[in-house]
């Protein structure tokens, strides 16, 4: 039987994408939880270049980077596939799945790390984004059609993260009334069992961002 190990934090949204994966595809594996305040040498042995989390280690070899590992898992273990067969559906997921790291997590991010009128500006830049994922989601139920996907998993930080940084930032990106499809797509991809099964504790997670946005707050008012 083949060997996973996965090493991750409890809190890293890009390490959940690949427990997902795992089990949407069920494919048994040990976790090592790191702390990165304390990388473990097993850590630094496995990712030596960016000495990060989330790294997938399969019969003593490792993959690191979290779409890298997507694509592994969905090449290694093509049952239960998380791209659809179709070069222009697999080419279109992709491409979603990097304009929610490039352009709606960075926005976001950008958003929940400022206050006043810098955030204001912020919050404006993010909702042009979050447009064109409702849009997207047009006689859809996941980004992936009928059942989570690809695209689905790249974003799925949105069904839960994201209500966390409006919680700790005191903001409002995703309204029912201005994105409803986008909330439909958060509450079904949330509750779906695997997903809902591995979701961090909340308070948890409010607590350790409320820390980095009152750091990178006070950073911004040194410079």
């Amino acid at each position: 039987m083949a060997e996973v190990k996965l090493f991750r934090t409890w809190s890293s949204p890009f390490a959940l994408r690949i427990v997902w994966a795992l089990k949407l595809k069920d494919v048994p594996y040990d976790t090592i939880f790191e702390d990165l305040a304390n990388k473990s040498s097993l850590l630094l042995q496995f990712n030596p270049v960016h000495k990060k989390v989330p790294v997938l280690v399969h019969n003593g070899k490792s993959v690191a980077e979290s779409f890298v590992i997507l694509e592994y898992i969905e090449e290694t273990w093509k049952h239960n596939p998380l791209l659809p067969e179709d070069p222009y559906d697999r080419a279109t997921a992709r491409f979603w799945a990097k304009f929610g790291e490039e352009k709606v997590l960075l926005s976001i991010w950008e958003a929940f790390n400022s206050e006043g009128k810098e955030q204001e500006e912020c919050i404006v830049k993010a909702k042009e984004n979050l447009k064109y994922l409702e849009e997207e989601l047009k006689g859809k139920k996941f980004f992936g059609g009928e059942r989570i996907g690809f695209a689905d998993i790249a974003l799925g930080w949105l069904a839960d993260y994201e209500g966390v940084f409006e919680e700790v930032a005191s903001m409002k990106l995703i309204a029912e009334d201005e994105f409803p499809l986008l909330s439909e797509w958060k509450r079904t991809f949330a509750d779906a069992p695997i997903i809902k099964e591995n979701w961090p504790p909340r308070d948890k997670l409010v607590i350790k961002f409320q820390a980095i946005r009152e750091a990178s707050l006070l950073k911004k008012l040194g410079n």
